[in-house]
């Protein structure tokens, strides 16, 4: 089946569609293997002990077939009657014990398939921490949140079943064979006619579904992204009355899913019967040589144990190849997590980087060069300096580059050329931790953790007593309504903070800000979704908190820099004005035009 032609490629730029998380080569099945075995021989005792299991189970499965040739020849021809029932009683002992040592088997490879895919689950999020923020900036959460679900389930789901079933297969098809041989190498060479036609089939299945499982897993993806972009988002959608273009929009995506997995299920679907049908015709084509044989001196119960054997040859080839499905899903979905673990994570420090120890809070930008792609420069020659305790305003119009120069001190994304020190130190020659340390944020984008009101404040001082978070709050001018709330600072906040208006988001993040008690603040359009009422109120309380610290002001309200001890004005990446308030406003230049659209 050829790949419909009828659904029309998203366009770029719509909700969902940013940058690619995929490399173009893809990692080959053998160094996926090889990568999950480094996880797997952490635990090689447990790995010995269950191989040593399917051993047992493998070797009374086919002991089990074989007794069949003594049961006839010797007991039921003959009548032995007494004789006859030992041999069903130790039938039944082997098959037992056979069984038990599945049992145990299946529950130490759980335990095995739980522990690694803890460890992967592990690795995987304890990277993503170490992955610089532009690699956050530029792809798809849903998909990022579909290598944690989707892909590790795979991985989970094929650990637990379809390995140790690949294996004991593997293990009954080559006994069986073996006993084959013993028993007449003439029926093995008919019954292995139609396995070379088996193999090719299954090669065949295998290598088309591969393509689609592997496909199935990166629209699984697309879909995660969409859908986690659309909820998120939803007030936007419903503002711009938005739902028809997005059902349009997923409606095609969600065709490509199913299209996919349609796909790969059918190929994964059509191999049992296609070999059931050929093990069938296998097993006649055996049977009606066999006979022949017996006419010619081969012993009835032989025959007997061969068919049983002929019968059980086809299972084995069956479920390989209906596991190797299942393998391959979990690879590519394996595959992909490597893909992240593959991530260059954050410029790690200088060997010889240093603590930032009592911060003063001097800070200098000397021609400062940037962009976030190297070919595109943001900031351009960009020279400041604030001595410790100074407020620094940064005013202009959207995409002047404010919120790039605040993104910078922290070391979020490293400058092409250049020097920031604060205190005299090149930040590069100090421990990110500790520089990271030294300052607190209030961005424009509120963010809240699911825990009560103060584990939220507390979140920028972990150390923090009740009374200190408090008392941030007070200073903050929160405690007012967190105190009306059901539970106070015990008031569980979920989904972002979603009950409380986005005012009362923001003013927690200040809060939070000012328990951390910082060297350098720096304040992002912090009063943005605080009403002029509140902003007053709390004008007090930020002054508080920004004095004896040096500050980092953006703001478009320029009532809140007025007092600032410099004010920045940039436009195209460059700071075209600077001086105080009334200094600018005497210039008359780009500050006064601002100033004059807000006041007159």
């Amino acid at each position: 089946m050829s790949e419909p032609t009828n659904i029309k490629s998203l366009p770029a730029g719509l909700p969902g569609r940013r940058g690619k998380l995929f490399v173009e080569k893809p990692k080959d099945s053998k160094q996926v293997i090889f990568r999950l075995w480094t996880y797997l021989r952490k635990q090689k005792i447990l790995l010995v002990i269950i191989l040593g299991l399917l051993l047992i189970n493998t070797t009374a499965t086919i002991a089990g077939s074989y007794l069949l040739r003594p049961i006839i020849n010797k007991y039921i021809l003959l009548h032995n009657i007494p004789g006859l029932i030992k041999m069903i009683f130790l039938l039944l002992g082997i098959y037992l014990f056979g069984a038990m040592a599945a049992i145990f088997q299946n529950r130490l490879m759980i335990v095995v398939a739980q522990k690694t895919i803890s460890i992967i689950r592990a690795d995987l999020f304890s990277h993503i921490q170490s992955l610089p923020l532009k690699f956050f900036d530029s792809h798809n959460h849903g998909e990022l949140m579909s290598r944690f679900t989707n892909d590790v389930d795979n991985i989970s789901d094929s650990l637990n079943t379809s390995v140790t079933q690949f294996l004991t297969s593997a293990m009954t098809l080559s006994g069986i064979f073996v006993m084959m041989v013993y028993i007449s190498p003439m029926l093995t060479l008919v019954t292995l006619v139609i396995v070379p036609l088996m193999l090719f089939v299954a090669g065949q299945i295998i290598k088309r579904s591969k393509r689609f499982f592997t496909s199935q897993q990166v629209a699984l993806g697309a879909v995660n992204g969409f859908v986690e972009e659309m909820i998120t988002g939803q007030r936007v959608v419903k503002v711009f009355s938005y739902e028809e273009n997005i059902e349009n929009e997923f409606e095609a995506i969600n065709y490509d899913l199913r299209y996919k997995a349609t796909q790969a299920q059918l190929y994964s679907g059509v191999m049992m019967p296609v070999i059931q049908n050929l093990n069938t015709i296998n097993f006649a084509l055996t049977a009606a040589v066999g006979g022949i044989l017996v006419l010619k001196g081969l012993d009835m119960g032989g025959l007997a144990a061969f068919l049983q054997y002929s019968r059980q040859f086809g299972r084995p080839v069956n479920e390989i190849s209906s596991q190797y499905n299942s393998l391959q899903s979990a690879l590519a979905g394996a595959e992909r997590i490597f893909q992240i673990l593959d991530v260059v994570p954050e410029i790690p420090d200088e060997p010889n980087a240093r603590p930032l120890k009592r911060a003063e809070g001097d800070i200098q930008f000397s021609h400062v060069m940037f962009g976030y792609d190297p070919d595109k420069i943001i900031l351009k020659d960009i020279s400041l300096f604030a001595k410790a305790g100074q407020k620094i305003a940064f005013v202009g119009s959207t995409g002047a580059g404010k919120t790039t120069i605040t993104n910078l001190l922290p070391r979020f994304y490293d400058i092409q050329s250049g020097d920031i020190t604060i205190d005299g130190i090149d930040i590069k020659k100090l421990q990110r931790n500790s520089l990271r340390r030294a300052l607190a944020m209030v961005l424009q984008d509120t963010h809240l953790f699911t825990a009560t009101v103060m584990e939220n404040i507390r979140y920028g001082k972990l150390d923090a007593t009740d009374q200190e978070v408090r008392n941030a709050a007070i200073l903050a001018g929160a405690d007012s309504f967190i105190t009306r709330l059901p539970k106070g600072y015990l008031t569980m906040l979920e989904n972002d903070g979603g009950n409380l208006s986005q005012g009362q988001r923001q003013l927690l993040n200040i809060a939070r800000a000012t328990v951390a008690k910082p060297a350098i603040l720096i304040l992002d359009e912090a009063t943005s979704s605080i009403d002029t009422r509140t902003e007053q109120i709390i004008q007090k309380g930020m002054d508080q908190l920004m004095h004896g610290r040096t500050s980092l002001v953006i703001a478009h309200r320029l009532s809140t820099v007025r007092n600032a001890d410099e004010i920045m004005v940039l436009e195209n990446g460059e700071i075209i004005e600077r001086g105080t308030h009334d200094q600018l406003l005497k210039q008359k230049g780009r500050y006064y035009d601002l100033y004059k659209g807000q006041f007159d």
